[in-house]
């Protein structure tokens, strides 16, 4: 049963609402992937904070229209599953690793920073370490002059205590 005029009015919306706050948009053929696969992939979408949704092209279309991800409309044939994201990387990070396990799902196209990018450009993005570990990295990197130098002092004392002994 098709979308009467209010509910494509009201998809459209939805989806600019994401578009708006987006940074990646990544889109998959998923022809053949069983539906228990993809609860499965929407699950890990929503733990990485993706929009993920199966939609109607040409509604996404009208909602990228005027956007820096206008340029993904091309791209968008086909039946496909639209993955969109604030984090630079989720977006692309959930379909690449479901791909991986998958044959099915095919990675399309995706758009990041005004730029459309083809497979290979998606599959460098979702390799890209996400927020959390770039600044857990960080964290280490910083914490670890802190830490050698508090291991110094503790043998400089251990010395010390065992010359006054």
């Amino acid at each position: 049963m098709g979308l009467n005029l209010n509910d494509k009015k009201a998809v459209v919306a939805e989806v600019s609402a994401q578009v708006a706050n987006a940074q990646t948009i990544v889109v998959a053929e998923y022809h053949g992937v069983a539906v228990g696969q993809l609860t499965v992939l929407r699950k890990k979408a929503r733990e990485s904070g993706v929009y993920l949704r199966v939609l109607k092209n040409t509604l996404v279309r009208r909602a990228v229209a005027d956007t820096s991800f206008a340029g993904l409309a091309d791209q968008m044939v086909g039946p496909l599953i639209y993955s969109i994201s604030s984090d630079p990387v989720a977006a692309a990070k959930v379909l690449s690793d479901f791909a991986k396990t998958n044959d099915k799902l095919g990675i399309k196209a995706g758009s990041y920073a005004g730029k459309v990018l083809d497979k290979a450009g998606v599959q460098a993005l979702a390799s890209v370490p996400s927020r959390e570990e770039l600044l857990s990295k960080l964290l280490y990197v910083m914490k670890a002059p802190v830490t050698g130098f508090a291991v110094c002092l503790g043998a400089l004392a251990k010395q010390r205590e065992e010359v006054a002994a």
